[in-house]
């Protein structure tokens, strides 16, 4: 019992140990009250743990719907990020068993004869057997805190590996989405160019109706074929960037693009009103954030697993069994135990490796703060970047759309005068070419806007 007593206190002493790792205080953060480019947005009341929930649902479309499933499902970007997790996991786990003795268990049997020769034996000869049971315990006390420090290390390794899951899924939406938005815009293009194509092919033909009836010049007919074939010709350019897109899109939900399509369809683009919240929150919302933060508090924890190594390293064994030659072995006379040893180690000399191994740890730390204040520093402008997207945007559809209307009524009017003969087909090339141009900015803004309103989720780390 005295004996028991002695290595609990032993015991309670190695998890009272002090630590060596410096007292943590992430880097204070500039955060301003409000972001710069909001104009009329709404609060938000984000969580960092909250589910970022299946945002791509305000753009109300079943098919991107079923591609972020598939992604989630499928995708090999997911898949590895998850497995980095569970290493980072399975880490820490094994830093945590550092904290509990090892114990072993044992048993032996043998048969022995002894040398005839051998010294005091008067020429007998001797045989025995031996059989053994024991168990032993092996424990080092964590007196200077580095097994605490470098369990604390994993821990906030596998918190950042957690982050960067969180991370590379919303990536990999955002990016589902992203491609989804160019594809549907890609359609609306190539729906428009067939349009206008058929309108250049009325207007080709008429005036090579006039050109046989000899009121029209043949510069007027190679006019009209002329922005007949660009137009046909931006079909092809189109087409072939669709596909590009769709094998995109195939890769990033894990199909094999030879088998992979998503039917063309032309629908109305509409990006949705998104809050942006408040810049303190963001903080707290962006995985990113909280992934340099969890590594950065590795790195202070490991400069204490650094220090530590200063101070001598006491290990304690403890040993018992059974052990017999004949008879009974599991018998009292036959028990045997030991205490020990216990013992002490300290590197009195190492050509400065330990105060380089110091210096490092030291210097990881200092590297993963700043990386915490650029990931920040960035955040902030991604979000002001998105945010300014979203408004300017909206203004720029607006104009965009009287100028595509205005455009197209030129071009009609200029058909007129053409056909009335009041000018010539100069005026009516030039009235097509600038309402094609105009529509198709008017499609290519409207994408932007899906655009931006998916990298503001991205941004703000997740929707409100």
């Amino acid at each position: 019992m005295a004996v028991d007593r002695r290595v609990a206190a032993l015991l309670l002493a190695g998890l009272a140990g002090c630590s060596m790792a410096p007292s943590y205080q992430p880097p204070a953060t500039a955060v301003p009250q409000n972001f710069k480019e909001v104009e009329g947005w709404t609060a938000a009341k984000p969580m960092d743990g909250a589910s970022r929930g299946k945002w791509w649902e305000a753009f109300n479309d079943p098919v991107l719907n079923d591609l972020e499933a598939r992604a989630e499902q499928a995708s090999p970007t997911l898949a590895a990020a998850l497995a980095r997790y569970d290493q980072a996991r399975a880490a820490a786990r094994v830093e945590n068993a550092d904290l509990f003795p090892d114990i072993g268990v044992g048993a032996s049997a043998s048969k022995n004869r002894l040398s005839q020769g051998r010294p005091g034996s008067n020429g007998a000869v001797s045989r025995y057997e031996d059989y053994k049971v024991g168990a032993s315990l092996a424990y080092e006390l964590d007196l200077w805190g580095r097994i605490r420090n470098g369990l604390k290390a994993a821990q906030a390794d596998a918190q950042a590996s957690g982050a960067d899951l969180a991370s590379a899924r919303l990536s990999l939406q955002a990016a589902v989405a992203d491609a989804y938005a160019r594809l549907r815009g890609l359609d609306a293009e190539a729906a428009l160019l067939r349009q206008t194509v058929e309108a250049f092919d009325r207007a080709y033909r008429l005036t090579a109706t006039r050109h046989d009836g000899g009121i029209s010049s043949g510069i007027d007919v190679n006019r009209a074929r002329t922005v007949l074939d660009n137009a046909r010709a931006q079909i092809s350019a189109v087409a072939n960037e669709r596909a590009a897109t769709e094998h995109e899109i195939a890769a990033l939900v894990g199909a094999v693009a030879s088998d992979f399509a998503v039917p063309v369809q032309v629908r109305p683009l509409t990006a949705p009103a998104l809050p942006a919240g408040a810049p303190s929150e963001l903080l707290q919302r962006r995985p990113d954030i909280a992934a340099a933060e969890r590594r950065m508090f590795a790195a202070n924890a490991r400069i204490g697993v650094a220090r530590a190594a200063f101070f001598p390293t006491l290990t304690l064994g403890l040993s018992g069994g059974y052990e017999t030659t004949h008879g009974e072995l599991f018998s009292k006379p036959n028990s045997f135990w030991g205490l020990g040893p216990a013992s002490a180690a300290l590197a009195l000399f190492d050509g400065g490796r330990r105060r380089a191994q110091v210096k490092m740890s030291r210097a990881e730390y200092e590297e993963c703060s700043a990386d915490y204040r650029e990931t920040v520093l960035s955040a902030f402008r991604q979000v002001e970047d998105a945010i300014a997207a979203n408004r300017l945007l909206a203004d720029q559809a607006v104009d965009q759309r009287g100028a595509a209307m205005a455009a197209g009524r030129t071009s009609e009017l200029a058909l007129t005068r053409y056909r009335d003969g009041a000018s010539d087909y100069l005026e009516v090339v030039t009235a097509q070419t600038d309402a094609l141009d105009a529509q198709r900015a008017l499609l290519a803004v409207e994408t932007q806007r899906m655009r931006a309103s998916i990298a503001l989720v991205r941004a703000l780390g997740g929707p409100a």
